[in-house]
C-alpha cells in the first residue's frame, strides 16, 4: 500500500491546487459584465439565431463510442505487451473485456450511431 502513497498525495495536491485556482479566480477576479461580454459569440460573428430544440442523440452516441474504443486501446496495448506471460487466463480475461465492449458497440449500432445522415 505504501507504493500508492505518492500517487495519492499527487492527486490530493492536484485537486487542492485546482480548487484553489478556481476559488481564487471566482472571488478575486474582476467582474464587469457588459452587454458585449454577455452576448453570444460565434467565431467572431453574431449568431444567426439562438439554438432551439434538442441536439440529435447521434452526437452523444458518437462521443460515447469514441470514448469506448479509446479506453479499449488504453487497456489493450499493455495487455499485448505482456501477453505471453499471462497465458490462457490473460486471454480469457481479455475476451471477457472485449465482449463487454462489444455490447456497447452493438448498442450504439442498434441506435443508429454509425448511420450518419
Amino acid at each position: 500500500m505504501s507504493e500508492y502513497t505518492g500517487i495519492a498525495v499527487c492527486f490530493v495536491f492536484a485537486a487542492g491546487i485546482t480548487g484553489a485556482m478556481v476559488f481564487l479566480g471566482s472571488t478575486l477576479g474582476k467582474k464587469n459584465p457588459t452587454p458585449v461580454k454577455m452576448s453570444p459569440f460565434e467565431c467572431g460573428k453574431d449568431p444567426f439565431a439562438l439554438p432551439m430544440g434538442r441536439l440529435a442523440i447521434k452526437f452523444y452516441l458518437t462521443a460515447i463510442l469514441f470514448i469506448l474504443f479509446d479506453v479499449e486501446l488504453v487497456f489493450l496495448y499493455p495487455w499485448a505487451v505482456i501477453f505471453r506471460d499471462l497465458g490462457f487466463l490473460g486471454l480469457a480475461e481479455m475476451g471477457i473485456f472485449l465482449g463487454i465492449l462489444m455490447v456497447g458497440f452493438v448498442y450504439g449500432w442498434a441506435n443508429g450511431a454509425l448511420d450518419w445522415k
